[in-house]
């Protein structure tokens, strides 16, 4: 709860509602505008509240999955979602968090992106059940698209300083270090601000939630709708959730090979049971607390576990994990293959596919390939293949310039063990 004023810390410490608690017990506030007041409404009644998620790739990735997940449990207590799609303001670009300009998309790459990410919600969120606190799914290029701009400066810019602006976070950073700051990113605010009272105003959305880069974003829309909004909601409240890192201090969300994509495409559910299966022991509480439906008290139990009954742990963390985000059976099928990779069997059917084209291939290379990414640079491929940590059909391979054939892998694939946790079937193709 850093950043949060001293008496809001001291009013989370026993709230009335019970989504709130449950937030705050799971570990998902830092910063709230007005803890009292937010309470209050979660025990009052249904509030509608809403996140918004710019498409700036073809995948949501586990960093956004917190985000899904305090939607999730809102819902569970009767709250409803209102899920933004930003491909309006992806057409901006959001600063947050970054030391240049993001680079600008074309209309094409956008609608695709919002096309494939509009269907990653539905595992988690309850849509179209009939339910009033079903789960909805909003563009704000819907009404930032039509938008004149002078009538929006002169409606909406005139309740900003740019005072009050450069002193956010986000823009501070960048001109403290001289870094560029484009004037089309300096209106990112207004429009996020914007998107909340639009919300307010036609959807009765009165509280956003979003990662702790987006306070100063925020803030301004509860401000705006304070001046503006009209009041037929009653008050306007945020409400962040802290950067989640793991033991040794990464942002969560990362793999040797990049983001852990929630998309099977770009991940497949070998990888994410995986990627839940192989974190610290120091996480695995945390893990559970965030990303399963557990309750606390089992999850407190199970986190009791050392050796090899922490690792079952870990199993049951993988399985919910990928169940919730692939379904039951790519689970399954998911654990099947790890206890056959992993365990020494014969079946790698279910292990992830490694195409490596059709040139030869030096061993080093073959281990750092885009497909594969074993270990983060050459060199450390290197060391590791000398120590014996790579094998091919259960062979140890030590020579880092072994040059192999991929026209002569069989059409099932060799089997790669790179270390203790990579293992590919891979494939001569392109």
């Amino acid at each position: 709860m850093l950043g949060a004023p001293m008496d809001d810390v001291e009013a989370l410490k026993h709230p009335r509602s019970a989504a709130l608690q449950a937030l705050v017990e799971r570990g998902f506030v830092e910063q709230v505008s007005d803890a009292a007041a937010i309470d209050q409404a979660l025990h009052a009644g249904p509030v509608a509240f809403y996140i918004g998620f710019d498409p700036t790739a073809l995948s949501l990735h586990v960093g956004n999955l917190v985000c899904i997940m305090a939607m999730r449990i809102l819902q569970r207590h009767g709250h409803r979602p209102v899920v933004l799609l930003g491909s309006g303001t992806a057409r901006v670009g959001d600063p947050s968090g970054r030391s240049e300009t993001r680079r600008l998309l074309d209309e094409a790459t956008i609608d695709a992106q919002v096309a494939s990410i509009g269907r990653q919600f539905a595992p988690f969120l309850r849509m179209d059940s009939g339910a009033a606190n079903d789960a909805i799914v909003v563009d704000n290029h819907a009404w930032l698209g039509p938008l004149h701009y002078i009538e929006f400066l002169r409606d909406i810019g005139v309740h900003f300083t740019v005072n009050r602006m450069i002193a956010t976070k986000t823009y501070r950073e960048r001109l403290d270090n001289e870094l560029p700051l484009s004037f089309l990113e300096f209106n990112y605010q207004l429009f996020q601000a914007y998107d909340f009272l639009h919300l307010y105003r036609n959807h009765g959305v009165t509280m956003q939630l979003g990662g702790s880069d987006q306070w100063g974003n925020m803030v301004a829309g509860v401000e705006l709708i304070r001046r503006i909004g009209g009041g037929e909601h009653g008050p306007a409240h945020c409400l962040t959730f802290p950067l989640l890192t793991t033991a040794d201090g990464r942002k969560m969300g990362k793999s040797q090979r990049g983001a852990v994509w929630l998309g099977a495409e770009q991940l497949a559910p070998f990888d994410y049971f995986q990627y839940w299966l192989s974190c610290d022991d120091a996480d695995v509480r945390k893990l559970l607390l965030v990303f399963t439906d557990l309750p606390i008290a089992e999850i407190d139990g199970m986190c009791r576990a050392e050796g090899a009954e922490l690792r079952e742990v870990k199993q049951r963390l993988a399985y919910l994990a990928t169940a919730m985000a692939h379904g039951e059976e790519a689970a399954e099928q998911a654990q099947r293959a790890a206890e056959q990779a992993f365990g020494g069997g014969d079946d790698w059917s279910a292990v992830p596919a490694a195409h490596v084209g059709t040139e030869p291939i030096k061993l080093v290379d073959l281990v750092t390939h885009d497909a594969v990414k074993a270990f983060p640079s050459k060199r450390q491929a290197r060391q590791r293949i000398e120590s014996g940590a790579v094998r091919i059909d259960g062979e140890l391979r030590s020579d880092p310039n072994e040059e192999l054939d991929p026209t002569r892998f069989p059409a099932e694939g060799l089997r790669l063990q790179a270390g203790k946790r990579c293992r590919y079937r891979l494939i001569g193709s392109s």
